[in-house]
């Protein structure tokens, strides 16, 4: 082993760091004064990867400080993490055992570094998770009103969905505001609302839980929104192919577009129509129309031009 990996546990107060091939390891605060001491060490050891699971808000001040640094810095998907732990043998579970597996991944799986999530689109995304929020809590709040029969409890639910809206309302603005002040996004957004079914709630969906949208393959595209069928075979035996992990929020996103392209858009329209008449269950079909909508999408944008009627791309 002689490609150098570093495997970073992030906790909320702490970070355990694994070197590997060497096995050194060390825990240093998750503090913004550790990260220029970590940096210069890094520098001297000049890693291929370093790697890290995503922990909610505790890890974006370290890996936005090894991007700044010009450090090679990969994110992994716990699950996929917890999975190589367990096909390596590894059954504990501790923080320095986690970051000595995140090392002994990045060298395994040849993973490769990750661009820094521009600053705007992640304000973009966490102001979209507020939103899914609110609506979560609108919708909740107005399955309690109907069953309510006290007067005063159905003031101060109409009162909480009247703040809702203006709060719904405050975001939809600065959302606005924010992607009509990006270049980039706001061509984007107008590439995505130019394909009938995509509107400007799922353009906005797209860019934040998708940033990669137009460098991609139509296949990996379809993966990462985990649209791709999984063909499933063993020897003579073949199963039912079906579609599994991916961005669920994204794919969820797609679901109603897919519905109004189902209708609207005469591409869809005919390649929903065709899976159908070929027996196909609709849930079936409509998940197709989501594949081909989210590979319409990054095909438009790598492209830098809006979608005109004519035959599916």
């Amino acid at each position: 082993m002689t490609k150098l990996t570093i495997g970073v546990d992030v906790s909320k107060d702490h970070l355990d760091i694994h070197v590997l091939p060497a096995g050194d390891v060390m825990t240093v605060k998750n503090r913004k004064a550790s990260f220029a001491g970590l940096v210069r060490r890094f520098r001297k050891l000049g890693p291929e990867i370093i790697v890290l699971e995503p922990t909610g808000p505790y890890h974006r001040a370290f890996e936005q400080a090894m991007h700044d640094a010009g450090l090679p810095i990969c994110k992994v998907n716990p699950l996929y993490a917890r999975r190589f732990a367990q096909a390596a043998g590894i059954l504990a579970k501790t923080d320095r055992v986690d970051a000595a597996m995140l090392a002994r991944m990045g060298f395994a799986l040849d993973l490769e570094p990750q661009q820094p999530q521009r600053e705007t689109v992640a304000s973009l995304r966490e102001m979209a998770m507020f939103r899914r929020g609110l609506m979560k809590e609108s919708t909740a709040t107005l399955n309690r009103q109907k069953v309510l029969t006290d007067a005063l409890l159905k003031r101060l639910c109409a009162a909480q969905l009247r703040q809702i809206e203006r709060q719904v309302k405050q975001l939809d603005a600065e959302i606005r505001r924010a992607v009509a002040a990006d270049h980039q996004l706001k061509r984007y957004k107008e590439i995505l609302t130019s394909i009938p079914g995509i509107s400007d709630v799922t353009a906005l969906t797209v860019l934040v839980e998708m940033p990669e949208i137009g460098t991609l393959s139509s296949s990996q595209v379809a993966s990462l929104a985990g649209l791709a069928p999984m063909t499933r075979e063993s020897g003579k035996w073949k199963g039912k192919s079906f579609i599994q992990g991916g961005r669920a929020v994204l794919r969820h996103a797609m679901y109603m577009p897919a519905l109004v392209a189902a209708r609207h858009n005469p591409d869809m329209r005919v390649l929903y129509e065709r899976l159908v008449a070929s027996g196909k269950p609709a849930k079936v079909a409509i998940t197709a129309v989501m594949r081909k909508l989210i590979i319409l999408a990054n095909t438009l944008i790598k492209a830098d031009r809006k979608w005109l009627a004519g035959p599916a791309v």
